[in-house]
């Protein structure tokens, strides 16, 4: 478990595409725990009725220990996080924060490493760009976004030492302006990787495209900011084994609110199989995952699921509860 920290936000940076910066620190100013690229913070968003965490990806440079900096998208099609962030982070306001951590490593030894980012998903790219370049590694930064005039970050990245690194993407410019996987993903190679965020769609198109091209699937790296999961599905039992509780999880149901219900809680933040928190461990069962946090190697396994969203292809599972 993540420390819980209380932090101020002393910076809010409006950026187009609705779109804001905003930096934190502690009130004293002392340093701040330590952070790796593709980090992101767990925040505490309360406000009257509204009690949700969401996560947010560090885009600030690793190497800095007084602040962590993150961008949050205003989304109004999102579940109330997102307008709630714009709604309450004003200069001086203090946050319930846990983390950091880090579930989108980036591998400093690759040989070549490709960035793509599309719109708010370019926020854990800028962070891994700065190190990248702290270490001297060859890479490229592709950003796609809608249009240039909706594009965060650009006086950011013009200001940064690896701006020549990075190729920018519009749709509203011609079609070969536009991303091209043909054309931009490098051949596959064993030192090669390629680090993939956006929305799930764009994430979808690259992550396919590329493993249908030969890259390895351990190579192409992604992190989902939200996802469309689909949690219902047949009746199941689930076995919370230390607990000694069994519960039925109906059709509308999910795991974690059944056992909730019967007094067993699981951590649960982001509710849709993207962040980690509630990975429970599997002792007997088939488990019928519909997140897209654990790898495929994982799903495989079997002996780990997400309690938020995912379901059972066995009558009954047992979990480490």
């Amino acid at each position: 478990m993540s420390d819980t920290m209380h932090l101020t936000l002393t910076d809010r940076i409006e950026e187009p595409g609705n779109i804001i910066r905003l930096r934190f620190a502690r009130a004293d100013g002392a340093p701040l725990p330590p952070v790796t690229p593709g980090a992101h913070l767990d925040i505490h968003l309360a406000d009257g009725a509204l009690d949700l965490w969401r996560q947010y990806s560090l885009c600030s440079d690793c190497s800095q220990t007084g602040f962590y900096e993150i961008g949050v998208l205003r989304d109004p099609n999102s579940r109330g996080g997102s307008e709630a962030v714009h709604r309450l982070a004003q200069p001086g306001t203090v946050f319930k924060v846990e983390g950091p951590r880090n579930h989108f490593p980036l591998t400093e030894t690759a040989a070549h490493t490709v960035l793509l980012g599309g719109g708010i998903g370019i926020t854990p790219m800028l962070a891994m760009a700065q190190r990248l370049h702290d270490l001297g590694h060859d890479f490229t930064l592709h950003y796609c976004t809608r249009s240039a005039d909706v594009t965060a970050f650009r006086q950011m990245i013009a200001a940064a030492d690896w701006r020549d690194r990075v190729v920018f993407h519009f749709d509203d410019q011609p079609a070969e302006q536009r991303l091209d996987l043909a054309r931009d993903l490098p051949p596959p190679a064993a030192d090669t990787h390629l680090y993939v965020c956006g929305p799930q769609g764009f994430m979808d198109w690259i992550i396919n495209t590329a493993e249908a091209a030969g890259h390895r699937t351990a190579n192409v790296h992604r992190e989902y900011f939200s996802a469309t999961v689909d949690t219902t599905g047949t009746s199941f039992e689930v076995v919370a084994q230390r607990s000694g509780l069994t519960v039925t999880v109906g059709p509308e149901d999910t795991i974690a609110k059944a056992l909730a219900r019967a007094g067993v809680k699981i951590e649960v933040k982001c509710e849709e199989g993207v962040c980690g928190t509630c990975v429970t461990d599997v002792l007997e069962g088939s488990p019928d995952h519909r997140d897209k946090f654990l790898t495929e190697d994982e799903r495989a396994d079997g002996t780990m699921i997400c309690a938020c969203c995912s379901r059972a292809c066995s009558k009954t599972l047992v979990l480490d509860l």
